[in-house]
C-alpha cells in the first residue's frame, strides 16, 4: 500500500509540473501585416492627378497656348513609395457570444496634396461576429466599395474613377437570411474624402446634416458566384447660413448598385455598375450645384454619374494576366436653371468632362510574398461645353493618355 501511494504521488506531481509548464494559451492576438511598395509611372499626357501623379483620374483638356501648340500634351512621370501600407489585427475573448476583432491600418498616402508621404488613416474599426448576425462600428470601406468586387489593377487607383472608393466611419449590421442570401445596413459619415464644402469649411456639407447616409443591399454567394444589389440616400446640407439667411436646405441624393463577381480554378470575372447624383466622395465625376430659390437662400441639385467597369483575370498562382475596361459620364442636373456655384469634379461653369474611358492590360509576376506587376492603360476623355442644367455637349475635345508603370510588392 505504502508503494502505491508512493508512485501515485509521484504520478500526481509529474501531472502538476507538466501542467505548469505548458504554455497557457493567450487571450488576445495580435499580428502586424503590410508591405512594402515601389511604382514606376510614365504618361504621355498632363492629367487631373493626385500625390505627384500616382493617380491618374483623366486627361486634361486642350489648353493651347499663342502657336496653337496644346501645353497639357506633355508627359509625365515618377517613382514613388507612398502606399506601402502598415496595419494591426487584433483579436480576442468573446463579447456578448460574439467573436471579437479589430483592425487598425494606414498607409503613407497622406489626406493631402501636401501632406504626402505622411501616415494616414484607413482601416480602425472593431466587430462582433455572431453565428448569423455581425455589426462592424469605426472607420472602413464606404459600402458602395465591395472589397472582393473591385478592380484588379496595378494602379494604385484601383479603379477610380470608374469605382467608388473611400472609407467611412460608419455603423454596420449584417445579417445570413440564409445558406446563399446575406443582407446588410450601412449607417456612415463621410471622414476621408467627403462633399465639396460650400462654406469653405472641410466636409461641412456632412456634419451639418443630421441624418447619416443610410445604405442598404442584399447579396447571393456560393461557391463560384457572388453577386449583389444596393441602394443609398446620401443627405448634406452644405450652408446654414447664405447671405445672411437662415438656410435649412439640404440635397438628399440617391445611389443605386449592382456587382457580380464569377470565380473558378482558372480565371475570375468581375462586372460593377453604378449611378446616382453626388458621387464626389466616392472619388467619381460629378457633385452638386446650388440655385437661387426664393423664399430660401438657395436650393441644391445633384449632377448624375454613371459608371460601369469590368474585369478579368487568371487565377494562376505564378504568372496571372488580367484586362481591365471602364466607361464613366455626367448628366447633369434636373433643373435648366443657372447655377449659382458648381461644387463638384470634372466640371465647372465653363467646360467639364462628358464622358471617358479606360482600358488597361497587366500581367502579375508572384513567387512567394513577392509580386512584379507590369501594366498599360490607356485613358480616353471627352471635355466639352457646360450647358445651363449642367450636361456636356458642343465644342467637344477627345484627348488620351496612355500610362505604363512597373509595381513592385513584397507583403508581410
Amino acid at each position: 500500500m505504502k508503494k502505491v501511494l508512493i508512485v501515485a504521488g509521484f504520478l500526481f506531481s509529474a501531472i502538476s509540473f507538466s501542467q505548469e509548464d505548458k504554455p497557457q494559451e493567450k487571450p488576445y492576438k495580435v499580428d502586424l501585416y503590410g508591405f512594402a511598395r515601389v511604382d514606376y509611372i510614365w504618361d504621355t499626357r498632363q492629367s487631373a492627378q493626385v500625390r505627384e501623379y500616382h493617380l491618374n483620374l483623366w486627361p486634361l483638356d486642350e489648353k493651347l497656348d499663342a502657336n496653337n501648340d496644346d501645353i497639357n500634351a506633355s508627359g509625365a512621370s515618377n517613382f514613388l513609395s507612398v502606399v506601402s501600407r502598415l496595419g494591426v489585427k487584433a483579436s480576442g475573448p468573446d463579447v456578448w457570444g460574439a467573436k471579437v476583432s479589430g483592425v487598425i491600418e494606414g498607409d503613407f498616402f497622406g489626406n493631402t496634396q501636401q501632406s504626402i508621404a505622411l501616415f494616414r488613416l484607413r482601416h480602425a474599426y472593431a466587430k462582433l461576429d455572431w453565428e448569423k448576425s455581425s455589426l462592424t462600428f469605426g472607420q472602413t470601406w464606404y459600402p458602395t466599395f465591395i472589397p472582393e468586387v473591385f478592380p484588379g489593377v496595378a494602379n494604385f487607383s484601383t479603379g477610380i474613377p470608374f469605382n467608388p472608393f473611400g472609407w467611412a466611419t460608419q455603423f454596420r449590421i449584417d445579417q445570413k437570411l440564409n445558406d446563399k442570401f446575406r443582407f446588410s445596413f450601412i449607417a456612415y459619415k463621410d471622414r476621408e474624402f467627403g462633399a465639396f464644402s460650400a462654406d469653405g469649411n472641410n466636409n461641412s456639407p456632412v456634419y451639418n446634416s443630421v441624418l447619416p447616409a443610410m445604405h442598404g443591399k442584399i447579396e447571393f454567394r456560393n461557391k463560384s458566384i457572388l453577386a449583389g444589389f444596393g441602394a443609398e440616400l446620401y443627405p448634406n446640407k452644405p450652408l446654414i447660413e447664405s447671405n445672411g439667411l437662415n438656410s435649412d436646405e439640404s440635397l438628399n441624393s440617391t445611389s443605386f448598385l449592382a456587382y457580380l463577381k464569377y470565380n473558378n480554378d482558372k480565371f475570375h470575372v468581375k462586372v460593377y455598375g453604378i449611378t446616382g447624383e453626388n458621387l464626389h466622395h466616392l472619388v467619381m465625376l460629378g457633385g452638386y450645384a446650388s440655385y437661387a430659390n426664393g423664399a430660401n437662400p438657395v436650393t441644391y441639385e445633384g449632377i448624375r454619374t454613371n459608371s460601369f467597369w469590368l474585369d478579368i483575370a487568371s487565377n494562376n498562382k505564378k504568372t496571372a494576366p488580367g484586362f481591365f475596361f471602364g466607361y464613366t459620364n455626367q448628366e447633369g442636373t434636373s433643373s435648366n436653371s443657372t447655377a449659382l456655384n458648381i461644387y463638384a469634379r470634372g466640371i465647372n461653369a465653363s467646360r467639364g468632362v462628358k464622358d471617358m474611358w479606360r482600358a488597361s492590360a497587366r500581367i502579375d509576376f508572384k513567387q512567394n510574398k513577392f509580386r512584379l506587376t507590369p501594366e498599360i492603360e490607356y485613358t480616353a476623355a471627352t471635355h466639352g461645353t457646360t450647358q445651363s442644367d449642367l450636361s456636356i455637349s458642343g465644342a467637344e475635345n477627345k484627348v488620351g493618355n496612355f500610362r505604363a508603370m512597373v509595381s513592385a510588392v513584397y507583403s508581410f
